[in-house]
């Protein structure tokens, strides 16, 4: 498994799983975004339908109809109803989980001890490969 820790420092939330879901989608895959504020979801959903000009990414809650058929699911746990191979939790909350290819730490700079801790439970392990990034100017930089 891949996993990135992205410090959010300048953009919206919303904006960056919006990025991170573009690129996943025009990969093939398809995504679970979490976070256990309903409020938050909700905004994240609006972010994903209006993400382009030419463009949306369609998404859906866990709870809806048809769940399974979303290329985007939206839900406050880690079950992938619609067969994700990446995961976003977006709420800055580290959660375990498995089957996942890729998962995304979206956090804060007011989270970055509970993102070290996280980090450091998975060191030395030969599953799992990490990254950190962290926005400078307005970019995405690599810093581990």
């Amino acid at each position: 498994m891949k996993l990135d820790f992205w410090q959010v420092t300048d953009d919206p939330i919303e904006k960056v799983v919006a990025l991170i879901a573009k690129r996943a989608l025009g990969g093939g895959e398809r995504v679970l975004v979490v976070s256990a504020d309903a409020d938050q979801r909700a905004a994240i959903s609006r972010a994903l339908w209006q993400a382009g000009p030419d463009s949306f990414l369609a998404n859906g809650a866990a709870d809806a109809p048809e769940a399974d058929r979303q290329p985007i699911l939206l839900a406050n746990d880690c079950t992938p109803a619609n067969g994700a191979s990446h995961l976003i939790l977006a709420d800055g909350l580290f959660r375990e989980s498995t089957g996942f290819a890729r998962v995304f730490l979206l956090f804060p700079p007011d989270a970055a001890p509970a993102a070290r801790a996280a980090w450091r439970a998975h060191d030395g392990r030969d599953d799992v490969t990490r990254a950190y990034f962290a926005q400078e100017d307005g970019r995405w930089v690599k810093k581990g």
